[in-house]
Protein backbone atom coordinates (compact mmCIF):
# COMPACT_ATOMS: atom_id res chain seq x y z
CA UNK A 1 0.00 0.00 0.00
CA UNK A 2 1.28 3.67 -1.07
CA UNK A 3 1.79 6.26 1.38
CA UNK A 4 -0.43 9.26 1.07
CA UNK A 5 1.35 12.36 0.28
CA UNK A 6 1.07 15.83 2.13
CA UNK A 7 -0.70 18.32 0.24
CA UNK A 8 1.44 20.64 -1.80
CA UNK A 9 0.88 23.65 0.54
CA UNK A 10 1.83 21.25 3.54
CA UNK A 11 5.02 19.96 1.62
CA UNK A 12 8.76 20.94 3.33
CA UNK A 13 10.36 24.11 1.97
CA UNK A 14 13.71 23.69 -0.03
CA UNK A 15 16.64 23.36 2.57
CA UNK A 16 18.26 26.78 3.63
CA UNK A 17 21.81 25.84 1.79
CA UNK A 18 20.04 25.70 -1.91
CA UNK A 19 21.64 26.52 -4.43
CA UNK A 20 19.95 28.26 -7.40
CA UNK A 21 20.60 28.01 -10.86
CA UNK A 22 23.23 29.87 -12.31
CA UNK A 23 22.29 33.37 -13.88
CA UNK A 24 22.70 34.96 -17.64
CA UNK A 25 26.37 36.29 -16.22
CA UNK A 26 27.71 32.85 -16.65
CA UNK A 27 31.21 32.57 -19.03
CA UNK A 28 32.27 29.29 -20.17
CA UNK A 29 36.23 28.77 -19.05
CA UNK A 30 36.52 27.37 -22.41
CA UNK A 31 37.61 30.40 -24.78
CA UNK A 32 35.10 30.90 -27.85
CA UNK A 33 37.08 31.53 -31.25
CA UNK A 34 35.22 32.27 -34.66
CA UNK A 35 36.10 30.09 -37.57
CA UNK A 36 38.14 31.29 -40.70
CA UNK A 37 39.30 30.12 -43.64
CA UNK A 38 42.86 30.12 -42.21
CA UNK A 39 41.52 27.22 -39.12
CA UNK A 40 40.32 25.16 -42.48
CA UNK A 41 43.48 25.42 -44.25
CA UNK A 42 45.32 24.12 -41.16
CA UNK A 43 43.11 21.29 -41.23
CA UNK A 44 43.66 20.27 -44.91
CA UNK A 45 46.96 20.96 -44.32
CA UNK A 46 47.14 18.46 -41.35
CA UNK A 47 45.08 15.43 -43.77
CA UNK A 48 47.28 16.02 -47.16
CA UNK A 49 50.87 15.61 -44.95
CA UNK A 50 49.76 12.67 -42.92
CA UNK A 51 47.98 10.62 -45.33
CA UNK A 52 50.14 7.89 -47.17
CA UNK A 53 48.85 8.28 -50.43
CA UNK A 54 50.27 11.83 -50.26
CA UNK A 55 53.83 10.42 -49.69
CA UNK A 56 53.19 7.75 -52.20
CA UNK A 57 51.75 10.16 -55.35
CA UNK A 58 54.64 12.80 -54.92
CA UNK A 59 57.37 10.21 -54.51
CA UNK A 60 56.04 8.51 -57.48
CA UNK A 61 55.95 11.87 -59.64
CA UNK A 62 59.06 13.04 -58.28
CA UNK A 63 60.34 9.72 -59.12
CA UNK A 64 59.33 10.06 -62.78
CA UNK A 65 59.79 13.60 -63.66
CA UNK A 66 63.65 13.36 -61.93
CA UNK A 67 64.67 10.41 -62.76
CA UNK A 68 63.28 9.88 -66.02
CA UNK A 69 64.68 13.88 -66.84
CA UNK A 70 68.21 12.73 -65.46
CA UNK A 71 67.72 9.98 -67.75
CA UNK A 72 67.49 11.97 -70.78
CA UNK A 73 70.12 14.83 -69.85
CA UNK A 74 73.35 12.69 -69.32
CA UNK A 75 72.50 11.42 -73.12
CA UNK A 76 72.33 15.05 -74.69
CA UNK A 77 74.56 17.20 -76.02
CA UNK A 78 75.60 21.07 -75.56
CA UNK A 79 74.67 22.02 -79.64
CA UNK A 80 71.35 20.37 -78.25
CA UNK A 81 70.06 23.13 -75.86
CA UNK A 82 71.64 26.11 -78.28
CA UNK A 83 67.66 27.22 -78.83
CA UNK A 84 65.90 25.70 -76.43
CA UNK A 85 66.00 25.57 -72.69
CA UNK A 86 67.92 23.08 -69.92
CA UNK A 87 64.49 21.55 -68.55
CA UNK A 88 63.28 20.17 -71.59
CA UNK A 89 64.80 16.91 -70.36
CA UNK A 90 61.62 17.33 -67.63
CA UNK A 91 59.14 17.21 -70.39
CA UNK A 92 59.35 13.77 -70.28
CA UNK A 93 59.03 13.06 -67.25
CA UNK A 94 55.92 15.03 -66.71
CA UNK A 95 53.88 13.15 -69.69
CA UNK A 96 54.08 10.43 -67.09
CA UNK A 97 54.16 12.33 -63.48
CA UNK A 98 51.27 14.16 -64.67
CA UNK A 99 48.84 11.50 -63.73
CA UNK A 100 50.12 10.94 -59.81
CA UNK A 101 48.90 14.65 -59.85
CA UNK A 102 45.78 13.67 -61.30
CA UNK A 103 45.20 10.83 -59.04
CA UNK A 104 46.06 12.95 -55.90
CA UNK A 105 43.36 15.67 -56.86
CA UNK A 106 41.07 13.19 -56.97
CA UNK A 107 42.11 11.31 -53.66
CA UNK A 108 42.33 14.85 -51.55
CA UNK A 109 38.27 15.13 -52.07
CA UNK A 110 37.08 11.59 -52.83
CA UNK A 111 38.80 9.49 -50.41
CA UNK A 112 36.72 11.53 -47.52
CA UNK A 113 33.50 10.95 -49.21
CA UNK A 114 34.29 6.40 -49.80
CA UNK A 115 35.58 6.57 -46.21
CA UNK A 116 32.21 8.72 -44.75
CA UNK A 117 34.94 10.94 -43.17
CA UNK A 118 33.31 13.91 -45.01
CA UNK A 119 30.52 13.85 -42.56
CA UNK A 120 32.70 14.63 -39.60
CA UNK A 121 34.61 17.11 -41.67
CA UNK A 122 31.32 19.27 -42.57
CA UNK A 123 30.11 18.82 -38.98
CA UNK A 124 33.06 20.64 -37.91
CA UNK A 125 33.09 22.85 -40.76
CA UNK A 126 29.27 23.23 -41.71
CA UNK A 127 30.56 26.18 -44.17
CA UNK A 128 30.87 23.61 -47.16
CA UNK A 129 32.39 26.24 -49.60
CA UNK A 130 35.45 26.94 -46.75
CA UNK A 131 36.16 23.35 -46.81
CA UNK A 132 36.50 22.75 -50.60
CA UNK A 133 37.99 26.80 -51.18
CA UNK A 134 40.79 25.08 -48.44
CA UNK A 135 40.97 21.92 -50.63
CA UNK A 136 41.70 23.94 -53.50
CA UNK A 137 43.97 25.98 -52.11
CA UNK A 138 46.13 23.49 -50.07
CA UNK A 139 46.50 20.95 -52.93
CA UNK A 140 47.42 23.63 -55.52
CA UNK A 141 50.12 25.28 -53.34
CA UNK A 142 51.78 21.56 -53.14
CA UNK A 143 51.37 20.38 -56.17
CA UNK A 144 52.80 23.77 -57.47
CA UNK A 145 56.05 23.77 -55.18
CA UNK A 146 56.70 20.16 -56.30
CA UNK A 147 55.97 20.17 -59.95
CA UNK A 148 58.74 23.44 -60.18
CA UNK A 149 61.44 21.61 -57.55
CA UNK A 150 61.13 18.56 -59.57
CA UNK A 151 61.11 20.81 -63.49
CA UNK A 152 63.73 23.02 -61.63
CA UNK A 153 66.20 20.63 -60.16
CA UNK A 154 66.17 18.64 -63.96
CA UNK A 155 67.02 22.15 -65.82
CA UNK A 156 69.72 22.59 -62.88
CA UNK A 157 71.52 19.33 -63.10
CA UNK A 158 71.08 19.45 -67.06
CA UNK A 159 72.59 22.72 -66.92
CA UNK A 160 75.59 21.85 -64.69
CA UNK A 161 76.43 18.79 -67.11
CA UNK A 162 77.14 21.35 -69.85
CA UNK A 163 78.40 24.80 -70.64
CA UNK A 164 75.44 26.45 -68.14
CA UNK A 165 74.16 28.72 -71.06
CA UNK A 166 71.22 28.08 -73.42
CA UNK A 167 69.88 29.52 -76.33
CA UNK A 168 66.45 31.11 -73.78
CA UNK A 169 66.11 31.05 -70.35
CA UNK A 170 64.42 28.19 -68.64
CA UNK A 171 62.52 29.82 -65.83
CA UNK A 172 59.52 30.65 -67.62
CA UNK A 173 59.32 26.89 -68.34
CA UNK A 174 59.85 25.93 -64.45
CA UNK A 175 56.54 28.17 -64.01
CA UNK A 176 54.16 27.52 -66.59
CA UNK A 177 55.38 23.93 -66.62
CA UNK A 178 54.43 23.23 -62.90
CA UNK A 179 51.41 25.67 -63.47
CA UNK A 180 50.09 23.43 -66.34
CA UNK A 181 50.17 19.78 -64.60
CA UNK A 182 48.45 21.57 -61.09
CA UNK A 183 46.31 23.30 -62.91
CA UNK A 184 45.39 19.55 -64.44
CA UNK A 185 45.19 17.86 -60.51
CA UNK A 186 43.21 21.03 -59.44
CA UNK A 187 40.57 19.95 -62.13
CA UNK A 188 40.86 16.38 -61.38
CA UNK A 189 40.02 17.47 -57.64
CA UNK A 190 36.76 19.68 -58.66
CA UNK A 191 35.68 16.53 -60.69
CA UNK A 192 36.20 13.94 -58.17
CA UNK A 193 34.46 16.55 -55.63
CA UNK A 194 31.55 16.80 -58.26
CA UNK A 195 31.94 12.40 -58.74
CA UNK A 196 32.15 11.96 -55.45
CA UNK A 197 33.93 8.64 -56.81
CA UNK A 198 38.08 7.99 -56.64
CA UNK A 199 37.49 5.15 -59.75
CA UNK A 200 35.16 7.40 -61.78
CA UNK A 201 36.71 10.61 -61.18
CA UNK A 202 40.20 9.30 -61.81
CA UNK A 203 38.78 7.34 -65.35
CA UNK A 204 37.08 10.87 -66.50
CA UNK A 205 40.64 12.44 -65.80
CA UNK A 206 42.32 10.32 -67.95
CA UNK A 207 40.02 9.92 -70.75
CA UNK A 208 40.33 14.26 -70.67
CA UNK A 209 44.40 13.50 -70.87
CA UNK A 210 44.56 10.39 -72.91
CA UNK A 211 41.44 10.99 -75.34
CA UNK A 212 42.56 14.05 -77.04
CA UNK A 213 45.91 12.56 -77.53
CA UNK A 214 44.98 9.57 -79.45
CA UNK A 215 41.54 10.18 -80.78
CA UNK A 216 43.40 12.90 -83.48
CA UNK A 217 45.00 10.20 -85.14
CA UNK A 218 41.69 8.62 -86.19
CA UNK A 219 40.10 11.86 -87.00
CA UNK A 220 42.31 13.00 -89.37
CA UNK A 221 41.61 10.48 -91.47
CA UNK A 222 38.32 11.85 -93.06
CA UNK A 223 38.61 14.96 -94.53
CA UNK A 224 35.21 16.26 -92.81
CA UNK A 225 36.72 15.56 -88.94
CA UNK A 226 40.54 17.36 -90.08
CA UNK A 227 39.62 20.42 -88.59
CA UNK A 228 38.43 19.16 -85.12
CA UNK A 229 41.33 16.09 -84.82
CA UNK A 230 43.76 19.27 -85.40
CA UNK A 231 42.48 21.32 -82.71
CA UNK A 232 42.27 18.13 -80.69
CA UNK A 233 46.01 17.58 -81.14
CA UNK A 234 46.39 21.41 -80.80
CA UNK A 235 45.78 21.74 -77.45
CA UNK A 236 45.73 18.17 -75.90
CA UNK A 237 47.73 17.72 -72.63
CA UNK A 238 51.62 16.51 -74.45
CA UNK A 239 51.57 19.11 -77.00
CA UNK A 240 51.21 21.65 -74.68
CA UNK A 241 53.67 20.91 -72.26
CA UNK A 242 55.99 20.90 -75.90
CA UNK A 243 55.23 24.05 -76.19
CA UNK A 244 55.71 25.23 -73.20
CA UNK A 245 59.02 23.57 -72.71
CA UNK A 246 59.77 25.15 -76.33
CA UNK A 247 60.02 21.91 -77.96
CA UNK A 248 57.93 23.42 -80.77
CA UNK A 249 57.84 27.25 -80.72
CA UNK A 250 56.71 27.76 -84.68
CA UNK A 251 52.74 26.60 -83.08
CA UNK A 252 53.11 29.16 -79.81
CA UNK A 253 54.64 29.25 -76.72
CA UNK A 254 51.73 26.95 -75.14
CA UNK A 255 49.96 30.69 -73.62
CA UNK A 256 46.85 29.54 -75.02
CA UNK A 257 46.69 26.37 -74.06
CA UNK A 258 47.20 27.08 -70.27
CA UNK A 259 44.36 29.61 -70.43
CA UNK A 260 41.74 27.03 -72.11
CA UNK A 261 42.96 24.86 -69.14
CA UNK A 262 42.56 27.54 -66.84
CA UNK A 263 38.89 28.30 -67.95
CA UNK A 264 38.08 24.62 -67.98
CA UNK A 265 39.12 23.99 -64.63
CA UNK A 266 37.59 27.39 -63.52
CA UNK A 267 33.94 25.95 -64.43
CA UNK A 268 34.84 22.82 -62.82
CA UNK A 269 35.00 24.46 -60.04
CA UNK A 270 32.35 26.47 -60.45
CA UNK A 271 29.97 23.11 -60.56
CA UNK A 272 31.76 21.27 -58.01
CA UNK A 273 30.81 24.53 -55.59
CA UNK A 274 26.68 24.95 -56.84
CA UNK A 275 27.00 20.91 -56.48
CA UNK A 276 27.83 20.63 -52.90
CA UNK A 277 25.38 22.90 -51.65
CA UNK A 278 22.72 21.00 -53.51
CA UNK A 279 23.58 17.73 -52.18
CA UNK A 280 23.50 15.80 -49.38
CA UNK A 281 26.64 13.70 -47.70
Amino acid sequence: MSTPQPPMHQQAAPAPNWQAAPGTSYVSPIPITRTHLGHALASEWTKIKSVRSTMWTLGVFLLLVVGVGLLVAVNTTTEDYTEVPYTIPAFFGLILGQICLITLGVLVVSSEYGTGMIRTTFTASPQRYRVLTAKLIIFFVVAFAVSAFAIGLVGLFTSSLHDGESGTPWGRSVLMGALYVSLLGVLALAVGSMLRHSAGAITTMLGVVLVPAILPAFLMLSDSMRTIGEKMMEYNAPNALARIFELDTDSGTGGSQLALLAGVTAAAIAGAYALLEKRDV
